[in-house]
């Protein structure tokens, strides 16, 4: 295995910094070292360990323990060299960092040489949630360390309280009476699944309620979590990781034996993650949705559960219940030469507000301009270049 490591006792910073090729094992180590909410960013949560396009950056202090970790692929154009953080389910691309790590250490992440060969001139750290506490402090130690941070905005998650009260007593008897007309449909059952209890006729039951779905049904189910064998495999993958198998949870309302709606969340309490939800549209009378919404609410409290967050999209019926506006999910692109960062700001979007000021005020920044004064024209050119190639194609 090819590892690039810098020595102890040739160390000029804080942290010694490795690449290893594909999605490193070391992931898991930090994951007890996380806050709660982000334990679920093991090795299968980020992608296959042996995809050819994937490396991981491992930040070392200096007992040997790992502080943060960086998976990428590549993304874009081969010709612009540009990376991306992967990850299972859009919103959660946020990284591995210990929750005790400090600004300073992941700069001296940030400038390291490993680190800057292995990222090139542009990489990808989206979309997520711009107000995790962890993503902060990555920005501002990666303004620290001379990177320009943009920002484009994606939407907002909708965040539920489940002691709140809901289903009030007017919406319980409207719930009430749906259930009872769904059982002159057959013997309802409502089944959780989580751990030992995933298995792959299970996910290929999700994926028959996604083909019944306005998903399956109306889109081209670029959408859908479980709707292609491709998809399903990818979940299989990660639900090979004991840990998030058992933070992973199916809930599955079934008619007869027959599958009708769902909901596919991530526990990691005291927060749980709604990452999809579906449902029959031959039952869609029934309101089988709020059926099963109604009893996940009614487990919370037995699962730790203190915040539902919803996601973004479909305010309407969050709102409805209760749910409040929470953290804006935002797309960052980390640039490093910052006056061609000018460029993708037209197709990106501005720098992100923490990140400016860091850059503004950071002492590194000082050295790193000092630095870039030696740099010869034609390097300099050259990552002119390829940032203008960069802001070409990333105009999604």
């Amino acid at each position: 295995m090819y590892v690039e490591r810098i020595d102890w006792a040739k160390q000029r910073i804080g942290v010694a910094v490795e690449r290893q090729p594909g999605i490193s094992r070391v992931v898991d180590l930090l994951s007890p070292a996380l806050a709660p909410h982000h334990r679920f960013l093991r090795a299968a949560w980020f992608g296959a360990a042996d995809d050819s396009r994937a490396a991981t950056l491992i930040a070392w202090r200096a007992d040997e323990t790992p502080v943060a970790a960086l998976p990428t692929v590549g993304f874009g154009p081969a010709l612009v060299g540009a990376r991306t953080v992967p990850g299972s389910y859009w919103p959660f691309r946020a990284l591995p960092i210990a929750a005790d790590a400090t600004a300073e250490e992941l700069a001296d992440f940030l400038t390291h040489p490993v680190t800057l060969g292995a990222l090139g001139q542009v990489w990808r750290l989206g979309p997520t949630y711009a107000d995790d506490p962890a993503t902060q402090l990555f920005s501002r130690a990666a303004a620290m360390a001379g990177w320009t941070v943009l920002s484009r905005p994606l939407g907002q998650s909708f965040l539920f309280d489940p002691a709140t009260g809901w289903p009030r007593a007017s919406t319980r008897r409207r719930l009430n009476n749906y259930a009872r007309q769904l059982a002159q449909q057959g013997a309802i059952t409502i089944e959780c699944a989580r751990g030992s209890g995933w298995s792959a006729a299970l996910l290929d039951d999700l994926g028959a309620i996604e083909q019944a779905s306005w998903v399956g049904r109306a889109t081209d189910g670029t959408g859908a979590k479980f709707l292609s064998e491709t998809r399903r495999a990818d979940w299989r993958r990660v639900l090979s990781d004991p840990v998030l198998a058992n933070m992973l949870m199916a809930t599955v309302l079934r008619v007869d034996g027959r599958p009708i709606a769902f909901s596919f969340d991530l526990l990691t309490p005291p927060v749980q993650y709604s990452i999809a939800s579906s449902y029959d549209e031959a039952f869609a009378a029934y309101r089988p949705g709020k059926l099963i919404t109604a009893h996940l609410v009614s487990q919370a409290a037995a699962l730790g559960i203190e915040r539902i967050d919803f996601g973004a999209g479909d305010s309407g019926y969050k709102r409805e219940m209760g749910a409040e506006a929470g953290s804006r999910i935002v797309d960052l692109l980390l640039v490093r030469n910052r006056a061609a960062s000018s460029l993708l700001q037209l197709r990106w979007g501005p720098e992100c507000a923490i990140a400016g000021e860091a850059y503004r005020t950071a002492s590194l920044l000082r050295h790193a301009a000092r630095a870039r004064k030696g740099r010869s024209r034609i390097d300099m050119l050259m990552a002119m270049g390829a940032i203008a190639a960069a802001a070409i194609s990333f105009g999604e």
